[in-house]
């Protein structure tokens, strides 16, 4: 299928203030500013100079997109680290950015997020033992936690 095509294209400054716009409605990634500026049909070299005008105004801050986005999809989302750093990485942000942004998860918060976590899916699961510990491992691991630390938050409940 062919890339969507705008029917007239933005100029230059037209594309600035709609981009503003939707820079300020939330925090996003260099990325995603690039998809919306390919949206409305700006040049290449525009896109570039736009950006650069984006980040010198500080409405956009890939920096400051990564610390919002990991501190949210573990307070509301419940994600494990390994899960934030692939869909960080999936919107191209740079892996300074993302350990910046995995800064923002406080270690004792995860640790209580995850012992929960595993609790609560070790007493839904009515299987043997052996198979309720695999089962919930495997849900923690989709969820994006570290193997051990899932070891260690087993090991603790029964």
């Amino acid at each position: 299928m062919p890339p969507f095509r705008p029917a007239k294209k933005a100029t230059p400054e037209q594309a600035l203030q709609q981009v503003k716009h939707f820079c300020g409605f939330r925090e996003r990634c260099h990325e995603e500013v690039r998809e919306k500026l390919r949206s409305l049909g700006v040049w290449r070299s525009d896109q570039e100079e736009i950006l650069s005008k984006l980040i010198e105004t500080d409405y956009l801050n890939e920096e400051r997109f990564a610390r919002v986005f990991a501190g949210g999809k573990f307070r509301v989302n419940k994600w494990g680290r390994n899960r934030i750093r692939y869909a960080l990485k999936q919107k191209k942000v740079s892996d300074y950015c993302i350990r910046k942004g995995l800064e923002e998860i406080d270690e004792a918060d995860y640790l209580k997020v995850l012992a929960r976590l595993a609790a609560d899916k070790y007493k839904s699961l009515s299987d043997s033992d052996a198979l309720r510990r695999k089962k919930t491992q495997e849900y923690l691991m989709g969820r994006g936690f570290e193997f051990e630390l899932i070891k260690s938050a087993l090991s603790s409940v029964s």
